[in-house]
């Protein structure tokens, strides 16, 4: 009886796994060279921005809560930005670069700090300002597959912010065709997560530096420290 033999010899095994290697780190090479093009591309978007208005959703969930708000955002540079909230309850968020103000008109209540701590507070979202460079801020930025898009054609990139990894596990970025910033969604170590969506994006309009200043109403209380909407 003839010994039955396989379809391949050894050595072509050998050649398809080589050439089966080789093309795996082509294509990890071509992701990296990707998510480096892409990065460049936000990143000479927003710092040659001046000015940006748009229609943002806030997610919230953590520890059992989920949260949705909404309202219009403007931001200017430098550090000027103004986060105006009308659903489901109407607060303020501002900041002129100098101090920065959180204002709850049914609580009759301003918390106010300075604007440089705030940066690290907020960090993530200083990729709005065109302040920092994704590559440099995000370690280990990377192509996220497993996430699907809001839209079609956009790319989702992860990475870890430098300096906040004990605070936060992860951040997912949605860039669009244009190199907009569509979504920013950010994964605490604890747990919790928080999404913000931008719509209606409207660049380098006009807006007056007097929209970023805030004077807190008769009889409302100040209290200086942390804040966040």
């Amino acid at each position: 009886m003839r010994p039955v033999t396989s379809a391949f010899s050894f050595p072509a095994l050998v050649i398809l796994a080589v050439v089966f290697a080789a093309s795996r780190i082509a294509v990890a090479a071509d992701a990296a060279a990707d998510v480096k093009s892409v990065a460049a591309a936000v990143d000479a978007h927003y710092n040659h921005l001046r000015t940006l208005e748009a229609q943002f959703t806030e997610v919230y969930r953590g520890s059992g809560v989920e949260r949705t708000e909404s309202g219009t955002l403007w931001l200017k540079k430098p550090g000027k930005m103004r986060w105006e909230y009308r659903s489901p309850r109407e607060k303020l968020f501002v900041s002129d670069g100098r101090d920065a103000w959180f204002y709850v008109p049914d609580d009759r209540q301003a918390r106010k700090t300075a604007a440089k701590k705030l940066e690290d507070v907020r960090s993530p979202l200083a990729f709005l300002l065109g302040k920092t460079k994704l590559e440099k801020e995000l370690r280990g930025l990377s192509l996220a597959p497993d996430v699907p898009p809001l839209s079609a054609g956009n790319l989702v990139l992860r990475g870890v912010p430098q300096g906040l990894a004990d605070r936060i596990g992860e951040i997912v970025l949605e860039v669009t065709p244009n190199h907009q910033i569509a979504r920013i969604f950010i994964q605490d170590v604890d747990g919790a997560a928080t999404e913000y969506r931008f719509t209606e994006q409207k660049e380098d309009v006009a807006v007056a530096d007097g929209r970023f200043a805030f004077k807190p109403p008769a009889g409302t209380e100040t209290v200086e420290g942390g804040l966040g909407p």
